[in-house]
């Protein structure tokens, strides 16, 4: 890992929100994306998503347990490609020039899908984690990706002390938008079963502490956070990202009753985010945070997505 990010990190550590809607969405349905539904590169603006896809698995079974009720499905060839074609519609539907994915499995899964939007985005990279029947994070961007850097591997400390690691690949990607830098980051954090809060606030304590030292190192880029990170806003996690106003939540100004990308037992969740640098470039786009979802989910998945706007000004 770079000399200069431990350094940094050192240093670092001492009305409503518009909802778009789908009826049954297959592949061959349309959403209403609003007025600036078919955008092109040429648009003023950088529009940022997050999408768990749910468990994008192929057509075998990696981990020798794919039997009904089992964590990993296994799809027919018939099964997955109209999983890969929903979900493809569904992010085509939502036009962001950087989308960060969660709960893909391999490359096969990847490749599938990037393959059905190879004319929208030319740059895709999955961090593959290695595990059998992983569901890992993912990014695509309008733009080729130049860069990649890792962190799974870093050590992070829960608030009892003890060490533990990102649940998945905490993924910075670096890319480019009407020349302009652009640095996503992708993540998943601990999910509620089994769960693990202490792991999940330092994923979000690390994460937070890694963006805003990567903002130093790159002061000209525009610098987001998208992932499924579990938890909601006033949450722990949550607060620990926003702390000391470095990272800005791009729905915080809408109420939290509409922007839910999640339900459990009927009860709405916004456990999908997306966050902003505040000192990186570009600035946040007032209420442009948009949620899209049907009675269950988004394109087949048990998640809505969410996308937000960045002006490209400085």
């Amino acid at each position: 890992m770079r000399f200069l990010f431990f350094t940094c990190l050192a240093l670092c550590t001492s009305a409503c929100l518009q909802t778009v809607s789908e009826s049954d969405l297959d592949a061959s349905t349309s959403l209403d994306g609003g007025s600036d539904a078919g955008l092109d590169a040429g648009h003023s603006f950088l529009r940022v998503a997050t999408f768990n896809v749910h468990r994008l698995f192929d057509t075998e079974c990696q981990s020798g347990q794919c039997s009904s009720g089992d964590y990993e499905d296994l799809f027919t060839v018939a099964d997955f490609n109209a999983k890969v074609d929903q979900l493809a519609a569904g992010i085509r539907q939502i036009d962001a020039d950087v989308v960060m994915l969660e709960e893909i499995e391999n490359q096969t899964c990847m490749d599938a899908l990037t393959s059905r939007l190879s004319d929208v985005y030319r740059g895709s990279s999955l961090a593959e984690t290695g595990p059998a029947a992983s569901v890992d994070v993912a990014v695509l961007s309008r733009e080729p990706i130049t860069s990649t850097v890792r962190y799974r591997m870093t050590p992070i400390t829960r608030p009892d002390g003890s060490q533990t690691a990102f649940s998945r690949e905490f993924y910075e990607v670096h890319t480019m938008f009407q020349g302009r830098a652009v640095i996503g980051f992708a993540t998943h954090f601990r999910s509620k079963v089994n769960d693990d809060p202490g792991r999940r606030l330092a994923e979000a304590q690390a994460a937070h502490d890694i963006v805003t030292c990567v903002v130093i190192e790159n002061q000209q880029a525009i610098v987001v956070l998208g992932g499924d990170l579990n938890d909601v806003p006033g949450s722990d996690p949550l607060n620990a990202l926003e702390a000391g106003n470095q990272l800005y939540r791009m729905a915080s100004d809408q109420p939290v009753s509409g922007q839910y990308t999640y339900y459990f037992n009927g009860q709405g969740s916004a456990i999908d985010h997306i966050f902003h640098a505040v000192k990186s470039a570009g600035v946040p786009i007032a209420k442009s945070a948009r949620v899209y979802r049907g009675s269950t989910g988004y394109a087949g998945s048990d998640h809505a997505a969410l996308s937000a706007d960045i002006s490209l000004n400085p």
